[in-house]
């Protein structure tokens, strides 16, 4: 009986060793499937943020070889941007040293001009002289009179500017001594150009200057002058004036007479203030006459204002061009009453261009600007019926605008320089001004980048245009 009891005791024992070890086997299966469920639940989350990871790192080194690309590129662009300025001055200088264009061979350093004036000539950053300044400085410097023709944009303003400031300068005038020179010019505007080019001159000398212009305030000239204005840049209505009528303008010390864009002087009816001026000026005297046309009346003028024989300098002889060989023009044949249509589609579409417009006169500037802006069309416009003040701000205006549309009668037809102006269009043309078109057209030789003459015309005015030897090169 003993004997059973132990051995079910034992067996007991062994069943229950045998239950907790299946037990402890449970246990452990159940952990490793939960782990392999636990496992296999976490396996996406995990696999995707492991691609993101991968990706973002791929992104990165792929935005990493991006910018060493771009930079390489950049690089290499930067070189061939700079090979290729390098080639641009390269050719420029060649240029320049071939006499090409208007441009010589002469540096104004071989002028042998004196310290002050050739700082100043550097800083306007100039270096080379023009056909007409080689040709017409030198013998100005040494006290020649000069008659020349040369057309508008050809370096004429320092041709003048530059022997009348050395001149000055080596007489050591004062401004007790009176006007030492005087500068006379067709248009107020010319003028001003014109005077600012001889501030720019005169920075590093003691020499005084002055400006006298017509519809300015005659009072404040006056006291100027009696003061002392060696270098006078004027208009020849309001220096006749000051001639006749101001007391303590000491002329009886001029050395030098400049006579700027004589052509068109006269044109503007000047003729008989020039002969009342050349007659008060005293005799013993330097003079210089440049036109950019030889005509009967010019060719009057200088016998009476030489009292030498001059020196005739022509840097257009041989040339049958008279316009610059990279502007486009042409002519567009257009009924009277659908002239301002053609206008103001032509204006909608270059608004974001430097255009200057021209009529035939202020009544027609004023009609048409006024017109223009009712309709929406931003314009500015000069003519000669306006205030001095009101041209003077209306031009320096447009001249520092990237963009715009400019109205002007022939005031401002020639001599002026406007930078950036892609088109000139000349509209309401008579036949008179059809034959001085080529005059006109000088604007666009001084404006480098103009790209563009036009005209509008009636079918009369086409064998008056074709005979004046209109070259038509755009349609």
């Amino acid at each position: 009986m003993l004997e059973k009891e132990e051995e079910r005791r034992h067996a007991d024992a062994e069943d229950e060793t045998e239950k907790k070890k299946r037990k402890r086997r449970r246990s452990r299966a159940r952990k490793v499937t939960d782990a392999e469920d636990e496992a296999e639940e976490r396996n996406p989350n995990q696999i995707m943020e492991e691609e993101e990871e991968e990706d973002g790192n791929a992104r990165k080194i792929e935005l990493k070889r991006s910018k060493k690309k771009k930079k390489l590129k950049e690089n290499k662009g930067n070189k061939m941007e700079d090979k290729s300025v390098e080639k641009e001055d390269v050719e420029e200088k060649k240029m320049v040293k071939s006499g090409g264009g208007i441009m010589s061979t002469d540096s104004f350093d071989s002028l042998g001009l004196s310290e002050p004036t050739l700082k100043a000539i550097k800083e306007m950053g100039f270096e080379y002289l023009t056909q007409i300044q080689a040709r017409a400085i030198p013998p100005l410097l040494i006290g020649k009179d000069v008659l020349g023709a040369a057309r508008t944009g050809s370096g004429k303003t320092l041709a003048f500017l530059i022997p009348a400031v050395e001149l000055l300068y080596n007489v050591h005038f004062t401004p007790r001594n009176g006007t030492g020179v005087v500068v006379i010019c067709p248009t107020r505007e010319l003028a001003m150009q014109t005077h600012a080019v001889a501030k720019d001159l005169l920075k590093y000398h003691s020499q005084t200057l002055g400006l006298v212009i017509g519809g300015s305030a005659r009072r404040g000239e006056a006291e100027r002058i009696v003061k002392g204005v060696n270098l006078l840049v004027a208009t020849p209505g309001r220096l006749l004036d000051h001639l006749q009528n101001t007391k303590g303008f000491i002329y009886k010390n001029l050395k030098c007479l400049m006579i700027d864009e004589a052509d068109r002087i006269l044109e503007a009816n000047f003729e008989e203030e020039m002969k009342q001026i050349i007659k008060i000026l005293p005799k013993s005297r330097q003079t210089a006459l440049f036109s950019a046309t030889q005509t009967k009346k010019v060719e009057d003028l200088a016998r009476l204002s030489f009292q030498t024989t001059p020196i005739y300098i022509d840097v257009d002889d041989g040339r049958t061009k008279v316009t610059n060989e990279g502007l486009q023009q042409g002519y567009c044949v257009v009924p009277s009453a659908k002239r301002f249509i053609l206008l103001y589609s032509f204006l909608k579409r270059n608004l974001s261009k430097k255009v200057m417009v021209f009529f035939s006169s202020c009544n027609s500037v004023k009609f048409h600007s006024e017109l223009l802006r009712y309709i929406q069309v931003e314009c500015l416009d000069i003519h000669g019926k306006q205030k001095q003040q009101k041209r003077t701000t209306t031009f320096f205006d447009f001249c520092k605008r990237d963009k715009g549309i400019l109205l002007c009668t022939d005031v401002a037809a020639r001599g002026l320089d406007i930078p950036a102006v892609v088109c000139v269009l000349c509209v309401d043309t008579s036949k008179q001004q059809l034959i001085s078109f080529s005059i006109k057209d000088g604007l666009t030789m001084v404006l480098e980048k103009v790209n563009r003459g036009f005209l509008e015309i009636e079918t009369c005015h086409c064998s008056g245009l074709i005979d004046t030897g209109f070259k038509c090169n755009y349609k």
